[in-house]
């Protein structure tokens, strides 16, 4: 399996559509959690948790230098699929600017997954209270021009 550095959103919606059957693509979900960098412990407070997960939440991130300058995520959970579900994330999102990461069409990559579909309520609505919480920093960045908590 390759690096979560290596994938793309694309590289992911093919995977998706090669597995087919959902008890295979939800093993592939939790192999991309294992593969989530840890988080530094230090880093999991009262400011960097996401609310609305079932699940245990902590997300951070901090702006790396350049023109333009990007957007470094690290997050972790407690449980297996939700690491899984960052990972996601964290190929589309990780490493790009606030305009790349405001821009991006979630929902439309959710529909290509057919993610939603097979999701419970309650990790829907963590997927999604996740999701705002990155556009959110982006959105803090992008209008600071500074460093994104």
């Amino acid at each position: 399996m390759a690096a979560l550095t290596d994938l793309t959103p694309e590289k992911l919606t093919e995977t998706f559509e090669f597995l087919g059957e959902w008890e295979e693509r939800y093993g592939y979900i939790i192999d991309l959690g294992r593969m989530l960098p840890p988080m530094d412990e230090a880093l999991k407070t009262e400011a960097n948790r996401v609310y609305g997960c079932q699940s245990m939440v902590w997300m951070a991130a901090n702006q790396e230098p350049g023109d333009p300058p990007r957007l470094l995520f690290t997050a972790d959970s407690d449980a297996l699929i939700v690491k899984g579900l960052i990972a996601i994330l964290m190929v589309c999102y990780n490493a790009r600017t606030p305009q790349e990461i405001i821009g991006f069409e979630f929902d439309k990559f959710i529909e290509r997954l057919a993610l939603s579909q097979h999701l419970s309520p309650t990790r829907s609505n963590g997927l999604y209270e996740m999701v705002k919480r990155i556009r959110q920093l982006a959105v803090e960045a992008a209008s600071k021009g500074g460093e994104a908590q």
